[in-house]
């Protein structure tokens, strides 16, 4: 879904203002550019992804692995799974700030915190990733954190903000059902296809985690298209102009495609309520079946001129429950 968090939204949410000055270290700084900004008026969420990752390299030199993205590195950081939560949008112009932070480190995988913030010291959007520690050649294999990994990730280790926790999605363990063939079975409808370029892999040659978002950025008119008119046909007052937003999503990756490998994003709704419908969307290679990804999204349906989600009515929300996927999860 293109966007993020509207501003107005943000504010009947609850959402807490925290000092960009008290959470972590600050790992990337800069500004939104209009060109990475869609037909919402907003940064697109594939651009949120692209600074997290940034943020990343810089998490990781603060953990004693300044080259673990370099094409020399022995060792790397690779992207297991984000939750991400829009909090308050960027527009162009925008000044941001990433801090980062340790949550929790495991064996050989660590759960991170990366936070976006405005110059006001509002988050703009949270990032909770789970990395794994892996060697950096073509077939990535998990080994232990050194030493030096577990003792600065001490000094950085931090509480998840409230603001950042997981709130309309689970962050359970699970076992995906993703295929092809599970695709077919459920209907679920293709919104983007095609095939990763190099310029959409990283320097290891793997694709880069912000491209998954952002396919599925790419097609979500087509799924969202239905379901804005249904809302739209009886949303009291009528919206003059209408678009989209994401609130939360949790992103898996199981697998990382190639330059030259293909891809369709298969999607579906899996449920819905009065201000939000949650989406699911696998990431799939056309060739072998298997996923490349899989991902739950809550979105809604939002008024472009006064930035305010559009509440769906009983009669809309009626009519979208015939078209959510019974057993479509992650």
């Amino acid at each position: 879904m293109p966007g993020s968090m509207t501003d107005t939204d943000a504010e009947t949410l609850g959402i807490e203002t925290l000092g960009i000055e008290t959470l972590g270290i600050e790992v990337w700084r800069g500004c939104v550019s209009t060109w990475e900004c869609d037909e919402m008026g907003h940064m697109n969420v594939r651009y949120y992804v692209a600074r997290a990752m940034e943020g990343l390299v810089g998490l990781a030199a603060a953990l004693g692995m300044p080259q673990a993205f370099s094409p020399y590195a022995n060792a790397t950081l690779v992207v297991r799974e984000q939750h991400i939560r829009f909090l308050r949008e960027a527009r162009p112009g925008a000044a941001l700030a990433m801090r980062g932070c340790v949550l929790d480190m495991g064996e050989h995988e660590a759960r991170l915190l990366l936070v976006l913030f405005h110059a006001s010291g509002e988050p703009a959007a949270s990032f909770q990733t789970v990395v794994a520690h892996v060697t950096a050649g073509d077939d990535p294999r998990p080994f232990a954190w050194p030493r030096q990994a577990q003792e600065l990730a001490e000094g950085l280790t931090a509480q998840v903000p409230s603001y950042a926790a997981a709130r309309s999605v689970s962050l359970e363990p699970f076992t995906s059902q993703a295929s092809l063939a599970r695709a077919d079975a459920l209907g679920l409808i293709p919104i983007s296809g095609g095939a990763f370029g190099g310029q959409d892999c990283d320097v290891f040659g793997r694709m880069r985690p912000e491209q998954f978002i952002g396919r599925v950025s790419d097609g979500i008119a087509t799924l969202a298209s239905r379901t804005r008119a249904v809302i739209l046909e009886s949303a009291e007052p009528r919206p003059q102009r209408i678009g989209g937003a994401v609130l939360e999503y949790r992103l898996i990756h199981l697998d990382w495609p190639r330059a030259g490998d293909r891809f369709v994003v298969r999607s579906g709704m899996s449920g819905v309520e009065d201000r939000t419908q949650r989406l699911v969307h696998w990431m799939l290679d056309p060739h072998s079946g298997k996923a490349w990804g899989t991902s739950e999204a809550v979105a809604v349906t939002l008024d472009l001129d006064t930035r305010k989600i559009v509440t769906a009515s009983a009669a809309a929300r009626a009519s979208l429950s015939e078209r959510v996927i019974a057993g479509l999860t992650l």
